[in-house]
């Protein structure tokens, strides 16, 4: 979500509340409940889940492999969950031209630094870079070159822009922040 006038720029950052997130925690869950009820049911010698009768399941190598991946499974489940429910990686980009400040907020993981704030002035703002990766997983990136601080990134790493939607964006926000845009191809050949 993006809202603009002719001095802020304000554009929301969604984190990992996302669909797929929730439909891979959820299916990640049920698939480790269904390994670690085989694998505790081939331990007791009982029938925990009638799909698999547990006499057909040993032990010693299958039952412990299968508890072991119902287990490794619940972990990264619960991994998935708390970055739901944490909501990392959302925030927020804020420009304003009439008080030359920049403002990017992103919220991390809990702790001492759960809170990235991030504070320039637009005087310190070199460019606006795209940045595409071609080859087998191709990529699409948005950089916001800071004097002293290097490449802040503005895009998501999930976020599959077309050419056209990148470019777009970028000569929005340069002409926006009346900075210049550079380019950088990483694949066959390398052009600035």
């Amino acid at each position: 979500m993006h809202w603009r006038s002719e001095r802020i720029w304000i554009e929301l950052i969604t984190g990992s509340r996302k669909a797929s997130n929730f439909f891979w925690a959820g299916i990640l869950f049920l698939g480790s409940m269904g390994f670690l009820l085989v694998g505790t049911s081939s331990y007791l010698g009982r029938n925990l889940i009638s799909l698999f009768p547990s006499q057909e399941i040993p032990f010693f190598s299958q039952g412990i492999v299968m508890s072991f991946y119902g287990v490794a499974g619940l972990f990264i489940s619960c991994y998935l969950c708390c970055t739901i429910l944490w909501n990392v990686g959302s925030g927020y980009d804020n420009f304003e031209r009439t008080k030359g400040m920049v403002q990017i907020f992103r919220w991390g993981f809990p702790g001492r630094n759960r809170r990235i704030f991030l504070r320039f002035l637009r005087r310190d703002i070199q460019c606006i870079r795209i940045e595409v990766n071609e080859g087998i997983y191709p990529r699409r990136a948005l950089y916001m070159e800071i004097r002293g601080h290097g490449a802040v990134p503005l895009t998501r790493t999930d976020e599959n822009l077309t050419p056209r939607e990148m470019e777009q964006r970028a000569a929005e926000l340069a002409h926006f922040l009346r900075v210049p845009i550079e380019e950088e191809y990483f694949g066959n050949e390398l052009k600035n």
